[in-house]
């Protein structure tokens, strides 16, 4: 385990001239080596550069579940999604020290990045994987421009670089991370720190809606059109 990854910083930096030929529209598997699991879903029209959101899976959930959770809105939005799967059952933040999956997470940036023009980035995430965005996020602030996180339950960041903007939503009816402990405490510690933080509080539970990635998505890179 390098340093770096022991303090959550990635190392990754895509952009807008890859190195390699461009990836194919559609879903692939990034190859990382050993065991680590990453997809890319890349928008089917147009040449990009195309932002990139990099999203984290909840609890006990994998890279395809959060593809099929934000992708197909993403990607038809022009926006390209990352996602990994944690080494254990969720994000190594949550389950001894970071470390691992900021290394994994690290690695799918850079292997992305050779084939992918990049304009822009955001960190996002679902329950603890929206926890995990916001805590890496917050220290990545030099690389990520947003952080988005559905029904998180705290934010630890292990230090702060940058600024990021910042979109929460949580519903009121929400029985696995309740809205009062965990995205209004999480929504006015963050405004107090000084971070410009959007709070969408909707009637429901502990999940993830096509509206509310296109909320999302807006707060990030305004309405589309």
């Amino acid at each position: 385990m390098t340093r770096p990854a022991a303090e959550g910083r990635l190392g990754a930096r895509p952009g807008p001239d890859p190195a390699g030929p461009p990836l194919p529209p559609g879903v692939c598997a990034l190859d990382l080596g050993g065991r680590a699991e990453a997809l890319l879903a890349v928008p089917g029209t147009g040449a990009g550069p195309w932002p990139l959101l990099v999203f984290c899976h909840g609890a006990g959930g994998d890279a395809a579940q959060s593809l099929a959770a934000v992708g197909a809105v993403a990607t038809a939005r022009g926006v390209a999604v990352l996602a990994a799967s944690s080494a254990g059952s969720t994000w190594d933040l949550l389950a001894g020290g970071l470390g691992p999956d900021v290394a994994v997470l690290d690695a799918a940036l850079a292997e992305a990045a050779g084939g992918l023009a990049v304009s822009r980035l955001a960190l996002g995430g679902f329950s603890d994987g929206g926890s995990y965005a916001l805590s890496l996020g917050l220290a990545n602030g030099d690389l990520f421009e947003a952080l988005l996180a559905f029904s998180p339950g705290f934010v630890a960041p292990p230090g702060r670089t940058g600024r990021p903007r910042v979109w929460i939503a949580h519903g009121t009816g929400d029985r696995v991370l309740p809205v009062e402990r965990c995205g209004r405490r999480v929504a006015r510690d963050l405004t107090a720190a000084g971070y410009d933080v959007v709070y969408d509080e909707f009637d429901g539970g502990h999940v993830v809606t096509p509206d509310l990635v296109g909320a999302a998505l807006d707060a990030w890179l305004g309405p589309p059109g």
